[in-house]
């Protein structure tokens, strides 16, 4: 009689978390970097439609990196819990940590119970207002959640990445302009490659703007904020 097939806990988690890495590993990466007025996010993005950042709530923004069906059905669920929770209660009850906090538990329950676990990363941002500080999360494949301050990076060379941000990071919060050159710098860095800006996503969240504070900038923006 043939011996059971044997796989301990701690190799089954190895293999899943390796299994994740590999998948979030393929795809671009994307970073959230604090500025003067608010948050910028910038993605290595060649895709016109199929967006890696966009817009979960009135001053909250969501990125995904990894397999895109998976993170795209991320994105939809925090937005209809959002939804939910700004009707049934009020707006101002919908935050970012709660948000990050339930994508945490989400994506550790996958972890530890499926036999595949979710192949993404993702981040969780809130523009601060009315004197609050920015928020940004960032919340991996196991559920793993770390309160990122000043940039976070997801996918791709993210490590590569922050080691170049960490060396050209600027104190206090830069501007827009030069906020949108230390990434794409960093992202062009670690492609070895130049990026158009036709194949950059960039969208901000602006502190000053009114009602919802997500914008998502136009090839001809990006093209003047990176023109000397």
């Amino acid at each position: 009689m043939p011996m059971p097939y044997y796989v301990s806990p701690e190799q089954m988690m190895q293999d899943k978390a390796e299994y994740a890495k590999k998948g979030i590993g393929k795809g671009r990466s994307i970073i959230a970097m604090e500025y003067a007025d608010g948050v910028v996010l910038t993605a290595d993005n060649p895709s016109a439609s199929l967006h890696k950042v966009s817009e979960i709530y009135d001053c909250i923004a969501f990125a995904g990196a990894g397999k895109y069906s998976e993170f795209e059905n991320l994105r939809k669920a925090g937005i209809r819990h959002a939804d939910l929770k700004g009707f049934m209660y009020s707006r101002e009850d919908v935050t970012g940590r709660s948000l990050a906090n339930g994508y945490s538990q989400s994506l550790g329950t996958i972890f530890s119970q499926e036999m595949k676990p979710l192949e993404v990363e993702i981040l969780v941002v809130q523009v601060g207002i009315n004197s609050h500080p920015n928020e940004i999360y960032r919340i991996s494949f196991d559920g793993s959640i770390i309160d990122e301050k000043n940039f976070a990076v997801i996918g791709g060379k993210s490590e590569a990445v922050q080691t170049v941000l960490k060396d050209k990071s600027t104190s206090p919060a830069p501007s827009l302009k030069t906020a949108v050159n230390l990434c794409v710098s960093a992202l062009e860095q670690t492609a070895n490659q130049k990026l158009p800006p036709e194949g950059l996503e960039v969208a901000v969240l602006e502190r000053s703007r009114t009602g919802r504070k997500f914008r998502r900038l136009a090839v001809a923006d990006v093209q003047q904020l990176l023109s000397s």
